[in-house]
């Protein structure tokens, strides 16, 4: 079934035609909105949310502020960034399995803090159960602070986690459901995998010469036509995609029925009133003003004399010889115990926290090497690689007798040449196949890997078997055993589905029942 959503007139001229949009066709080929600052993106945007809201589930990731009005015409739930990246996760995932319109305030945030946190909403998204994959419009407005073409003043990681999500988002969202919708400001500061998997485009009001002839080869215009971005009105569109129209179509957008919070702003007379009064206004504070006391700068204090010649030959007559370093005590074999245990107990204390699990590993090391400081722990501190190794072992839950063992340094050593995605995993599996106990679950596998979706796990596991690292069998009782060929040892029985996550610490859920 055809459902057509009216975006306004196909012309300018007086009774045009309705320009409508396909949108089971937009589920599966995604939109990509360009134009300048004042061109109409988020009207057009608007007016898409809308028409559209009745019919699909909507989540907006909306930088500014500018979408929430729609909660109150049109029951979009607002989910305020300003928690942990854990929780907004976990509140994407409800959002998908409860298909719940949202929008994602990112308002007052920093630019980092804004990537991570869009970049872990998307990834709750992204990541939810297959039975929840139900269609959703994902709209992204300002795309380009969320997949930049080139780095900036926010960290790499930053960057990277940020344009990861909305890579996935553009380019395997549509298998899950996802269809997304990205609004730029400019073509030439949006990284351009994440602007090439849109197939439908309405392109607005600009001025470069850059983004007006990426936006012609986008719609397969001649670049001499290129000029007539810079003719467009505000709220006039070009549109073209399998969705829109199969020729470039000019479209003025139609009203909406709401607004942004802040209005659009319009010259207003200034205020009438005598000039003594301005001033008192200016230089004198109001009554519910907060008079700070005034800092007085503090004069720099004159610079010291010259030293004379007799000072200098004094200076060099009293100077003596530093005294040589005591020699350091060698590191005795009780001190050595105690620092690695002092280190085992730090590692363990940053693992306790149900959220480790889900850090990257760069700032699992800023923590353990800030704790050690703490704890003045002896020694030369440990490097990333060596952090790296004995976090695995930590995370796999071998104690330390068991890790000096030779056998596991026949685990260690073939997990070296696995890539290190599935490394964890891997030590995970070969922990419970040496000591013969039970199959982890896929949930276990899964926070292995720093995710929550067992489905993951369960994909993994089926790589490594298809890579004939591992293979898998179930029992008579339907419970799975995962042996490891190259090593000879073999998990006893275990339930897949037998893990519970454990419980963070108890905080103010949007979507908790009760």
């Amino acid at each position: 079934m055809k459902v057509g959503i009216d975006m306004g007139q196909a012309s300018s001229a007086p009774g045009g035609q309705s320009a409508l949009l396909d949108l089971e066709e937009l589920l599966a080929t995604r939109l990509l909105v360009q134009g300048n600052s004042g061109s109409g993106k988020s009207h057009l945007l608007r007016r898409l949310l809308e028409q559209s809201a009745n019919l699909v589930q909507q989540a907006i990731i909306d930088p500014e502020g500018d979408f929430v009005t729609l909660a109150d015409k049109f029951g979009h739930v607002v989910v305020d960034a300003s928690r942990s990246e854990g929780d907004l996760q976990r509140i994407a995932a409800r959002v998908r399995q409860h298909r719940v319109s949202v929008v994602l305030s990112l308002e007052g945030l920093d630019a980092e803090a804004q990537m991570r946190c869009a970049a872990a909403f998307l990834g709750g998204l992204f990541d939810a159960e297959r039975d929840y994959w139900y269609p959703m419009l994902v709209v992204v407005d300002e795309a380009q602070l969320f997949a930049p073409a080139a780095a900036g003043d926010v960290s790499d990681e930053a960057r990277k986690v940020s344009l990861g999500a909305m890579t996935n988002l553009m380019c395997r969202g549509r298998k899950r459901g996802l269809a997304g919708i990205i609004a730029t400001q400019r073509l030439a500061k949006l990284a351009k995998n994440v602007a090439a998997e849109a197939s439908n485009f309405l392109m607005g009001r600009t001025f470069l010469d850059i983004d007006m002839a990426r936006a012609a080869d986008l719609l397969g215009m001649e670049r001499r036509q290129a000029e007539m971005f810079r003719d467009l009105e505000r709220g006039h569109f070009v549109a073209l995609g399998p969705a829109l129209s199969r020729r470039p179509l000019p479209i003025r957008i139609g009203e909406v029925e709401t607004s942004t919070r802040s209005g659009t702003f319009k010259l207003m007379p200034l205020p009438e009133q005598p000039k003594e009064e301005a001033r008192d206004l200016i230089f004198k504070a109001g009554e519910d003003e907060v008079i700070a006391r005034p800092v007085m700068p503090r004069r720099a204090p004159p610079p010291p004399p010259a030293p004379t010649t007799n000072d200098l030959l004094a200076q060099l007559a009293r100077t003596r010889p530093a005294a040589a370093p005591e020699p350091q005590a060698q590191e005795t074999e009780q001190s050595k115990a105690e620092r690695e245990a002092a280190l085992d107990a730090i590692l363990r204390e940053i693992l306790d926290d149900p959220e480790a699990a889900f850090r990257s590993v760069a700032v699992l090391y800023q923590d353990f090497l800030v704790r050690c400081r703490i704890r003045r722990v002896s020694g030369e501190s440990l490097n990333l690689n060596a952090f790296r190794r004995r976090l695995a072992v930590a995370r796999a839950g071998v104690d330390t007798a068991t890790a000096e063992g030779t056998e596991w340094d026949r685990a260690i050593a073939f997990a070296a040449d696995l890539a290190e995605d599935i490394q964890g995993v891997f030590l995970l599996i070969a922990r419970a196949a040496m000591e013969g106990s039970a199959c982890p679950p896929d949930g276990e596998i899964a926070r292995a890997c720093g995710s929550r979706s067992p489905g993951r796990a369960r994909r993994l596991i089926a790589y490594m078997e298809s890579r004939n690292i591992v293979v898998t069998r179930n029992d008579p009782r339907g419970l799975r055993i995962i042996a490891l060929p190259d090593l000879g040892w073999e998990t006893g029985p275990g339930d897949p589905n037998a893990f519970e996550e454990p419980q963070a610490p108890e905080t103010r859920d949007l979507f908790a029942v009760g």
